[in-house]
């Protein structure tokens, strides 16, 4: 009785008074009970966990030694609100030495509680009953689904791979781009580990400027660049910062991503719109992790580092899934892996969806990867296995090789 109470309260935005009943599994979930069926019919196998989308490594000695000392400050217990100045101070330093954007840390930045509560809350400031953001799918749906509960509706832009993975902006129907108040965009791209370019950027400004639209760019992995490709910023293109603003996120180039740090970056007015939501959202970050966060950003050759040893183990896992007959194209950045999917394998079961590859991995050869079949059919593999050094990174390529060797991919 007392539940069926509370059952007829629950929002609609979220499932009314259906919440909890839907019998659709979401696609994590099922990847997380074929795991846990895996490991129950064959306990001496080992899953390799290619899908897991979070560091393997834990956030530098130094970052760590400064969160140890700052904790133990008394100055440094109570509310942070909307950010200390020292850590908008560093992450300006941080935008021009990584991407030479000059940006102002007093009106220009303002941090936030990992890149994930700042796309929620972007929607929060900027969309209204009717209006439309820009999504692009396959990818990170936060920003798309806060702007349905706000009343507002997304369109989805697929990336195919005929576009290298762009957004195909002038494919938007005018009735859409009339309601349109968001652009949405990833790049270093989860999944599909595509990169932009600058003149598809210096095209998003012109779009944004004839269309009235906000340009939202989440460079969570923007730092993740490898074989001479340099991190590129939406702000670098001229006119961008009149347009748009930036998410830029701790949590994937310095290995910190439980420790919730990320700052929003960009023009001012905007900025400042989401940081009046945010102070109605929470009270900031501790202190002490935010000092943390700037002995990160005062230190890029920790993401030098974690670039190397990502591009290391692309190499490896490319070579090793082309040997053994799939179609694997190293990227210019991100820790993320897209490959098509075979029709089926010879003498064996044949693939209608990414979702059936992914499930025979798992459930046949106990190799976990994250299927997406949004616009085409692909699975994730994420270089961000567990693997203490080189030897054993070989170790696992090995043991990929080994398991797969003997099936014969029908393409």
């Amino acid at each position: 009785m007392a539940e069926q109470f509370i059952q007829n309260l629950i929002a609609e935005r979220i499932g009314g008074n259906q919440f909890g009943k839907s019998t659709v599994i979401y696609k994590f979930e099922k990847i997380k009970r074929a795991k846990k069926a895996a490991m129950a019919d064959r306990p001496d196998v080992e899953i390799i966990d290619m899908g897991v989308g979070e560091p393997d490594a834990m956030a530098d000695y130094r970052v760590v030694e400064r969160l140890t000392d700052e904790a133990q400050k008394w100055e440094n217990r109570d509310y942070a609100d909307n950010g200390i100045p020292e850590f908008k101070e560093a992450a300006a330093r941080y935008m021009a030495e990584i991407y030479g954007i000059k940006v102002n840390p007093d009106d220009e930045v303002n941090h936030s509680i990992g890149s994930k509560p700042a796309l929620a809350m972007v929607a929060q400031a900027f969309i209204n009953p009717g209006d439309v953001a820009l999504m692009t799918v396959p990818g990170y749906p936060v920003m798309g689904t806060m702007s349905k509960w706000l009343g507002g509706d997304v369109y989805n832009m697929p990336l195919l791979a005929e576009n290298k993975f762009l957004p195909d902006l002038d494919a938007i129907p005018k009735e859409i781009l009339k309601k349109a108040k968001l652009l949405y965009l990833n790049y270093p791209n989860n999944p599909t580990g595509a990169t932009a370019t600058k003149a598809f950027y210096k095209k998003v400004v012109e779009f944004a400027k004839a269309n009235n639209i906000l340009v939202v760019s989440d460079l969570a992995y923007g730092a993740l660049m490898f074989d001479g490709n340099k991190p590129l910023s939406f702000l670098n293109v001229p006119g961008a910062k009149k347009v748009g603003i930036e998410i830029h996120s701790l949590s994937k180039a310095f290995n910190m991503t439980g420790w919730r740090m990320a700052f929003v970056v960009g023009n001012a007015k905007a900025v400042a719109a989401f940081a009046t939501v945010k102070d109605n959202n929470d009270s900031g970050q501790f202190k002490a992790i935010q000092k943390a966060g700037i002995t990160a950003l005062e230190n890029p050759n920790i993401t030098e580092y974690t670039c190397a040893k990502y591009s290391r183990r692309h190499d490896m896992l490319v070579a090793t899934l082309n040997k053994i007959g799939l179609k694997a194209t190293k990227p210019k950045g991100s820790f993320y892996l897209y490959v098509p999917i075979p029709k089926g394998v010879k003498n064996g079961p044949k693939f209608k969806t990414a979702e059936d590859f992914s499930q025979y991995l798992i459930k046949e050869k106990s190799i976990s990867t994250v299927p997406w079949d949004d616009a085409g059919n692909f699975v994730r593999f994420s270089v961000t296995f567990l693997a203490v050094d080189e030897f054993e990174e070989q170790k696992v390529m090995h043991e990929i090789e080994r398991r797969l060797s003997d099936l014969e991919f029908i393409f």
